[in-house]
């Protein structure tokens, strides 16, 4: 997952090649994880919806 959030961000990075200062970077990245954290909010990765109930448990 963490592979597939690098390659969305460089991939909507390239045509914006030149960011005026760091804090506008900081910005873009930004936006771009909140994006991604909404679209994939609700997905489990696999092993994890096995178990989904003993791990809610221990943080209970």
């Amino acid at each position: 997952m963490i592979e597939s959030f690098n390659n969305v961000v460089k991939r909507k990075a390239k045509p914006k090649a030149e960011f005026p200062n760091e804090q506008s970077l900081d910005t873009f990245i930004g936006i771009q994880a909140m994006s991604y954290n909404d679209r994939y909010f609700k997905r489990i990765h696999k092993g994890f919806g096995q178990v989904q109930d003993t791990l809610e448990s221990y943080f209970e």
